[in-house]
C-alpha cells in the first residue's frame, strides 16, 4: 500500500511538469551519483567487496595451493580495497590492508614478486599507495624500486632480443605489445609519480601509452586481443580503458603527449557506448551480440567512464547514464558471499571465436571483485 502511495505521489508530481521539464528531471536522476536505490550505493558495495578480500587467502588463479608470489588479479584487488579506503576515510580498513602487506617485511618477503615481467611488476603500486597513504618510507622503497627496475637493466627468462631495443628508445624492456601491458606497465609508473612527485615516472608512462595506441588501436577505438587474433575480448580491452583512464587522471596538463592519450581514449569510449547491451552490462567478445554478459570488462568499461564524467573528459548526460546502468547491472553479480559471478577465467589469445565464448565463468575470481573496488572509489572521487 505504502509503494502504491508513493508511485501515485510522484504520478501526481509527474504531471505538473512540463515535458521538457520531465526530460531534464529524467536526466538529473540518472546523472545524480549521490542517491542509489537501497543496497547498491558504491560506499556500501565497496565496503562489502573491499571486507571480504581483507579476509581472503592469497589466490593462486583458482587453484588449491597458495601462490608462490603475489599474482597480479590480487595486487588489482590489493589496490582498489585501498583506494576505497582511502575515499571513505576508513581508517580501520586501512590498517588490516596494512597488516595483511606486514609479513612482507619478513618471513614472507619471497611473495613478492620480482620486477622481471610486467604482471609481476604491477605489484609495486600496492606498496606505492601504502605509502601514500601512511607514509612509511618502507613500502616507499619496495615500491620505487619495483618502478625503477621497469626501466632497469633487462634480466630474467622472459627477456627477448627486442628488449633491449625498446630500453634504448627510452621504453620499458618489459614491453610486449600486449594489451594488458597497458595497465600494468602505468599503473606502478603512475603510482610512483603520486608517491614522489617525480615526473619521470608520469612520462615513462605516457610515453609507453602511446607507442600501443599508435601501434594496437583500431580505426573504431577498440583493440584486437593481439595482432594475430582479431577478437576484441571483453577484459583485454578492460585493461587499456583502465589505464588510459588511470593514466589521464594524474598525467600533468603540459605534459606532450596528454592530447594523443585523450584521443585514443574518447575513441574507445565512443565505441563502447555503441557496444553497451540494453542490461547494462558488456560482453565476453564486445561486439558479438551472441557473447556472454562478462562482469569484469563490465567493471573496467564503468571505471573508465565514472572516471571520464567525473574529470569532465566526457559528456555527463550520456556516459554518466551509461556509467550508472553498468554500475547497477555490475552489482546484481554480486553473490552473499560478496563474490562477482561470470568472471572470465585467465584467458590466452587464440585465433578462434569459440575459445573466447567457451572460456569459463568464474565466481570470486579477483579479476572481477577489483574492478568493483575501482568503481566504488571512483564514484566517490
Amino acid at each position: 500500500m505504502k509503494k502504491t502511495i508513493q508511485c501515485l505521489v510522484l504520478a501526481v508530481g509527474i504531471s505538473q511538469l512540463h515535458p521538457g521539464d520531465c526530460e531534464a528531471q529524467s536526466k538529473k536522476a540518472k546523472t545524480d551519483f549521490s542517491k542509489w536505490p537501497a543496497g547498491t550505493s558504491p560506499q556500501e558495495v565497496g565496503k562489502r567487496v573491499a571486507e571480504h578480500f581483507v579476509q581472503t587467502p592469497h589466490t593462486n588463479f583458482g587453484r588449491s595451493t597458495p601462490p608462490k608470489f603475489i599474482t597480479y588479479p590480487e595486487t588489482c584487488t590489493w589496490y582498489g580495497a585501498l583506494t576505497f579506503a582511502k575515499q571513505t576515510r576508513d581508517k580501520e580498513l586501512v590498517k588490516k590492508l596494512a597488516e595483511r602487506f606486514e609479513p612482507l617485511f619478513g618471513a614472507q618477503d619471497t611473495l613478492i614478486p620480482k620486477p622481471i615481467h610486467v604482471d609481476y611488476t604491477v605489484f609495486g603500486a600496492v606498496p606505492l599507495e601504502l605509502y601514500i597513504q601512511t607514509k612509511d618510507k618502507r613500502y616507499l622503497e619496495i615500491g620505487q624500486r619495483i618502478a625503477d627496475k621497469q626501466w632497469g637493466t633487462p634480466e630474467g627468462p622472459h627477456v627477448k632480443p627486442e628488449s633491449q631495443g625498446y630500453l634504448d628508445r627510452g621504453l620499458t624492456w618489459q614491453t610486449r605489445m600486449w594489451i594488458d601491458d597497458m595497465f600494468m606497465i602505468t599503473a606502478v609508473q603512475s603510482q610512483a609519480y603520486r608517491a614522489t612527485g617525480d615526473k619521470k615516472y608520469i612520462e615513462r608512462a605516457a610515453n609507453e601509452m602511446v607507442l600501443y595506441l599508435d601501434s594496437l588501436q583500431k580505426p573504431n577505438g577498440l583493440f584486437y586481443h593481439a595482432p594475430d587474433v582479431p577478437y576484441f575480448w571483453g577484459r583485454g580491452d578492460g585493461w587499456m580503458a583502465v589505464g588510459m583512464a588511470e593514466l589521464l587522471r594524474s598525467l600533468p596538463k603540459d605534459n606532450p603527449n596528454r592530447e594523443r592519450i585523450m584521443k585514443g581514449y574518447k575513441s574507445m569510449m565512443a565505441s563502447l557506448l555503441k557496444y553497451q547491451a540494453e542490461s547494462g552490462m558488456w560482453r565476453q567478445l564486445i561486439d558479438d551480440a551472441e557473447s556472454w554478459p562478462e562482469t569484469s570488462c563490465t567493471g573496467m568499461f564503468t571505471f573508465a567512464m565514472i572516471t571520464g564524467v567525473k574529470n569532465g573528459w566526457l559528456d555527463a548526460a550520456t556516459y554518466g547514464e551509461a556509467a550508472r546502468k553498468g554500475w547497477l547491472a555490475l552489482i546484481a553479480y554480486i553473490d552473499a558471499n560478496s563474490d562477482v559471478r561470470d568472471v572470465c577465467e585467465g584467458t590466452n589469445k587464440k585465433n578462434d571465436r569459440q575459445y573466447y565464448l567457451d572460456r569459463k565463468r568464474n565466481i570470486g575470481d579477483l579479476h572481477g571483485q577489483a574492478p568493483i573496488l575501482w568503481c566504488a572509489t571512483a564514484w566517490l572521487r
